[in-house]
């Protein structure tokens, strides 16, 4: 087991490069190390040996000196191999795996790649050529990243950094690292990592599985070494082997002849067991080894008694304990058992490492589980089998069983369709109970910064969705398990182990695509071959079980454990320096999650953390990437975790985020405008606020927020004796007034969800387009008027009249506003009601600021306030107390100088500067 890393350039300071490469990976492994240079390429190499530990050191060099090798993993038919090498004239000097992979490479070239079975990522050097090629195995288990200098002249030869690791590529210091925003934004948008070969650093690239790169002097080069993708959709095409006992059978031999393939090993090998099926069937399968074998016929790897390692979590709603005692208590006199109870008071004090170790942003925090019994395992075991794998391979995730029922749709299969359904409804009731369950689902464009939205937004992630084989085929190679494998290489690494996977084994894929999907899911159970073949081998209780859960955090329960370290994150300098998030936005919400955390999951706020924590780790300074939670100078002075609080039309603003002035328009918009009614010419002066909640004094908020503008009120900004009106939006009175709701505390009725489907959304607003927004109108008129307008309006669009709808619904019930994806949390997800008595608020409010501590002149120019519902595409004034003409007032408003978005001015001073032909 090694890591490996590489320079490739004419004129560079190879032995430098490679003296800092060989530092960089000096924690991959205790024993040996490795070195080549020659005048234009370096090869670091950081070796902990599996096979052949004491002869198969690297980098290892053919006897006539040609080629040279650096090898990261196995080979598991090395010895096959070997045999048809020896044959072809070949001699060894060794026993190990690294000299068959060196040797085959000198026979068959790059073609030799595919005859590989096993996790490899190895480059070879050709002194008499002077190429490097670099290759990774044909499921990527084994990573492998490089740098391509972009500047470099094809004239002087390429300039290749490549490596195990991301850090020994930043080691090398040939360029500055930068993260690669598009990849950051589809993680936070899609949740995808490690789907294509850009990483989370500008310029870095993985190779991705079954490729090579070929490194010369004319340029590079990156082609297939493998057809395995195509081979399998091949198989796939061709009548599936029916389902019999000798499938089962078969199935089961080739899988214990995965496992012990590896447990090749010089060294103490272990099982990592959840307490699933798949892991529970490796750990079983060597149990069963260990009880039927004579001793002197044992696995010597594993010894006499298997080591396992399981994370616990007792008294939680993911714990998987009862399930690994059902496998120790089948196996008492063939395991020895580890459990280790991850807490999330350690979580904190290791995530500063763990986001080191992972190197790039991952979709959760359960890997963290995977972390942990790394740590342990490394104290008495060098290698860890697992079963990572198996849910790609054998649809072990619930979306395949709506992909699998798809696929009988399209193909007019109705009866087995029907069949499917039957055995499928508890897991089409959790789909239905997950869908009504009342979690909100925030877009995330509403949290993130509307720049970096509009530069990505074209991103599209698509996925298979009616043919099961097609859909396995692209998680395995793209979509699911690269990420898996990539957070265990990380986490073995990290504690100079080797985890080995026996389901991702290429034969035994092969075979599985030769088999009719009823080998995967039939009558509503997946993985049936395995359950199956794992009869009278594993407890029913195991190979029965319906849930899956597996080596993961209790992160709901973990978050709200240690909410307010993780809100220190989002109230920090650093994350809304960001140009990333909205993080006003964040901290609203996560205030709010803090409230209601039974309304929320926790996938997205992980992934808006886990790129902050990425960005202080790898990014920041070394001292502000140590304060990694709470506690540090950055945090000091972020307000605590706010009350309860009903939705909002404005958001608490950062510190670090300055503040628009008072009296400036909106980004966008302009300050004056003339009228195409009056003729006059208007000054709006829109005005931020904080965060509004049901309950609060509007009427007071207005006269504080009047004193304030007043307080530094320039010269020119009023001019003397200037008629000037409050102007005030009516959604925050109805946010005060508790006429606004969060989206899942209105439960719409049929006849509001059907009815809702007729409405026109515009950009400007969802209108009653919305359940939630037809259900408020309902509540608000009844359900004859609404159905009376609704004809209404139909009615017009026949003769061509439009607005018949609002004309006999009422104004009341066109100033409902809904849910609008562009806003600020939490007006992304919230519906109301317009104000109640907005003539009689409007009264009060300029009672207030005719008393409020404001300059004389000032006091007697102002004419009073008005109310005023105001969007994109239309304004309306909802009550004032002022003689002014309605349609004046919404004119100076036609280009809604307060904004639609994210500008939190919900207040405004409107001036009155005359007839603008006489200025």
């Amino acid at each position: 087991m090694c890591g490996i890393a590489g320079t490739y350039g004419f004129g560079a300071d190879t032995e430098g490069i490679a003296r800092r490469m060989s530092g960089a990976l000096a924690h991959r492994g205790p024993d040996g190390e490795g070195l080549f240079v020659d005048d234009r390429t370096a090869l670091a190499h950081r070796r902990l040996a599996i096979i052949d530990r004491e002869h198969g050191a690297q980098p290892m060099t053919t006897a006539d000196g040609r080629y040279t090798i650096i090898y990261n993993g196995e080979t598991y038919n090395y010895l096959a191999l070997r045999a048809e090498l020896e044959q072809l004239g070949h001699s060894f000097r060794t026993d190990s795996d690294t000299e068959v992979l060196l040797e085959a490479h000198a026979e068959w070239g790059t073609a030799a790649y595919d005859r590989f079975n096993g996790m490899f990522a190895f480059a070879i050097h050709d002194a008499t050529t002077g190429t490097v090629t670099v290759a990774r195995d044909h499921f990527g288990i084994k990573p492998l990243y490089y740098w391509i200098d972009p500047a470099d002249d094809a004239a002087d030869g390429p300039r290749v950094v490549f490596g195990s690791e991301i850090r020994s590529l930043l080691a090398a210091r040939v360029f500055e690292a930068a993260p690669d925003d598009r990849a950051v934004y589809r993680y936070l948008k899609f949740r995808v990592q490690d789907d294509d070969s850009q990483t989370f650093f500008s310029g870095v690239h993985r190779l991705m599985a079954g490729e090579v790169l070929e490194i010369r002097a004319d340029g590079t080069e990156i082609s297939s070494f493998t057809s395995l993708k195509d081979e399998l959709r091949e198989i796939a095409a061709r009548p599936g082997r029916p389902y019999d006992e000798s499938v089962v059978d078969e199935y089961r031999e080739r899988f214990q002849e995965s496992v012990r393939l590896r447990l090749q090993s010089e060294v103490p090998v272990g099982t990592s067991l959840s307490g699933g099926l798949d892991s529970s069937a490796v750990a079983a399968v060597i149990g069963r080894h260990l009880r039927e074998q004579p001793e002197d016929e044992r696995y010597s790897a594993v010894g006499t008694r298997q080591n396992t390692f399981s994370a616990v979590f007792p008294n939680s709603s993911n714990d998987e304990e009862r399930y690994v005692d059902a496998l120790l208590e089948d196996y008492q006199g063939q395991i020895t058992s580890h459990k280790i109870t991850p807490q999330p008071a350690a979580f904190l004090e290791d995530v500063h490492d763990f986001v080191r170790t992972q190197e790039e942003p991952i979709i959760s925090t359960g890997p963290y589980a995977q972390y942990a019994v790394m740590r342990e395992a490394s104290q008495h075991v060098t290698v860890l089998l697992d079963g990572q794998g198996a849910d790609e391979m054998m649809a072990g995730y619930n979306p395949y069983f709506y992909v699998y029922l798809r696929q009988l749709r399209r193909q007019k299969r109705f009866k087995e369709l029907a069949s499917e359904v039957v055995g499928s409804r508890d897991i089409l009731r959790k789909l239905a109970r997950t869908k009504f369950s009342g979690r909100t689902t925030v877009p995330i464009e509403a949290l993130l910064n509307s720049g970096f939205v509009a530069e990505h937004n074209g991103e599209k992630v698509t996925s298979v969705q009616d043919d099961l084989k097609e859909r396995l085929l692209e998680d395995t190679f793209r979509s699911s398990l690269p990420s898996l494998l990539r957070y265990e290489d990380k986490n073995t690494m990290r504690f100079s182990i080797e985890g080995r996977v026996p389901f991702v084994d290429k034969e035994l894929l092969k075979f599985l695509f030769t088999l009719d999907e009823s080998a995967i899911i039939h009558d509503g159970w997946n993985k049936r071959i395995l359950r199956e073949s794992m009869d009278g081998i594993l407890p029913d209780m195991i190979s029965k079980r319906r849930n899956k859960i597996g080596f993961t955090t209790p992160e709901g329960e973990w978050f709200r454990a240690i909410a307010p370290q993780l809100r220190d994150i989002f109230a920090s300098k650093s994350f809304a320096s960001r140009p990333y998030f909205d993080a006003a936005s964040v901290l609203a919400l996560f205030d709010d999650y803090i409230a209601h955390p039974e309304n929320y999951g926790t996938l997205m706020f992980w992934r808006l953390l886990n790129v902050e924590l990425w960005m202080r780790t790898f990014f920041d300074d070394a001292d502000g990437a140590v304060r990694a939670l709470g506690g540090s100078a950055e945090a000091e002075g972020a307000p605590a975790p706010a009350p309860a609080a009903a939705p909002a039309e404005t958001d608490t603003a950062q510190e670090a985020e300055p503040s628009k002035s008072d009296y400036v328009p909106n980004p966008g918009k302009q300050l004056d405008l003339v009228s195409d009614v009056d003729g006059h010419d208007w000054r709006r002066l829109p005005l931020q606020t904080e965060l509004v909640a049901r309950g609060d004094d509007i009427v007071e908020l207005s006269r504080e927020r009047v004193e304030r503008f007043a307080a530094d009120l320039p010269d020119d900004a009023v001019p003397t004796q200037a008629p000037w009106y409050f102007v005030i939006s009516e959604k925050i009175i109805a946010i005060s007034q508790g006429r606004s709701w969060f989206t899942w505390e209105v439960r719409p009725r049929r006849s509001a969800k059907v009815l809702s489907r007729f409405v026109s959304r515009t950009p400007a607003g969802i209108g009653l387009g919305d359940p939630t927004t037809m259900e408020l109108a309902i509540r608000e008129v009844g359900l004859p008027r609404v159905l009376a307008a609704s004809a209404a309006g139909a009615a017009g669009k026949v003769v061509g009249r439009k607005g018949l709808f609002y004309e006999v619904v009422g104004a009341d019930v066109r100033a409902i506003d809904g849910p609008t994806p562009y806003s600020a949390f939490p007006s992304n997800v919230s519906a109301k009601l317009p104000p109640k008595d907005p003539d009689a608020v409007s009264a009060r409010i300029s009672a207030a600021i005719r008393e409020a501590d404001i300059p004389a002149a000032l006091r007697d120019s102002f004419v009073g306030t008005v109310v005023m519902d105001a969007n994109d595409i239309g304004r309306n004034v909802l009550g004032s107390d002022v003689a002014t003409p309605h349609g004046h007032l919404e004119a100076s408003f036609a280009d809604n100088p307060l904004g639609q978005g994210r500008q939190r001015t919900p207040m405004a001073i409107l001036v009155d500067l005359g007839i603008a032909s006489q200025r």
